[in-house]
C-alpha cells in the first residue's frame, strides 16, 4: 500500500530537520507543486491538537515543535547540554574544526556513517552553525563558532594540535575526490 503524499512530506520533512524548498519537495517526490501545496494543507490539519506543526514561507516549509511542547523541548536541550561530546560528535567537530566548513555530506562520507545527531548535538551547544555553501545556495554548510574554540581550550583553529598536517591531509584529500568526481 503506497503512502498519502501527506505522509511521504511529513517523513521527509522530519528527515531533512530543516527547511526544505517546496519546489525541491515537489522534485523529491515527483509531483506537480499544487500537489505539494495540497498534501501541505492536509499535513497542517493532521498535525493539529499535536507536537509538530509546519512552518512555512512562501518558497520553503519545516517540521517543528509546536510552541505548547516548548518546555519539554528545553528540558530535552537541558539534558543533552549537561552530557558529554560523545565519540561521534567529537569526530564531527574535529572535521569541521580542521576543514574550517563541511556538509553534512561531506562529513558522512569522511566518517562513513549519517552524522545528522552529531550535527544536531553541536548545533544545540552552539558549537557549529550553519552557514550558506557559496557554492551551492542550496546546501548547508556548518562551521566552527568562538564556542567551539573556547570549548576546546584554544584561541584560534590554527591553534589546534597539528593544524597544519591535518587540514593539509583533509585539503588533498578533498582535491584527489574532485578529480575523480570529474
Amino acid at each position: 500500500m503506497a503512502l498519502a503524499l501527506s505522509s511521504r512530506l511529513e517523513a521527509v520533512l522530519f528527515a531533512a530537520g530543516e527547511p526544505l524548498a517546496k519546489a525541491r519537495l515537489a522534485s523529491l517526490l515527483e509531483v506537480s507543486e499544487a500537489s505539494v501545496t495540497d498534501a501541505l494543507n492536509a499535513l497542517r490539519i493532521s498535525l493539529a491538537d499535536r507536537g509538530l506543526a509546519l512552518v512555512e514561507t512562501e518558497r520553503e516549509v519545516e517540521l517543528r515543535t509546536t510552541a505548547d511542547a516548548a518546555g519539554d523541548v528545553q528540558k530535552l536541550k537541558e539534558s543533552e547540554l549537561s552530557r558529554d561530546l560523545g565519540k561521534a560528535s567529537l569526530e564531527t567537530m574535529a572535521l569541521i574544526m580542521y576543514r574550517g566548513s563541511a556538509t553534512r555530506g561531506e562529513i558522512d562520507w569522511v566518517r562513513g556513517v549519517n552524522s545528522s545527531t552529531a550535527i544536531r548535538t553541536l548545533l544545540l551547544r552552539g558549537l557549529i552553525e550553519r552557514t550558506e555553501d557559496p557554492g551551492d545556495k542550496r546546501r548547508i554548510r556548518y562551521i566552527p563558532t568562538i564556542d567551539a574554540l573556547s570549548h576546546l581550550g584554544v584561541a584560534t583553529r590554527e591553534a589546534l594540535p597539528r593544524y597544519a598536517e591535518f587540514s593539509q591531509a583533509l585539503a588533498t584529500h578533498a582535491a584527489s575526490d574532485e578529480q575523480h568526481d570529474s
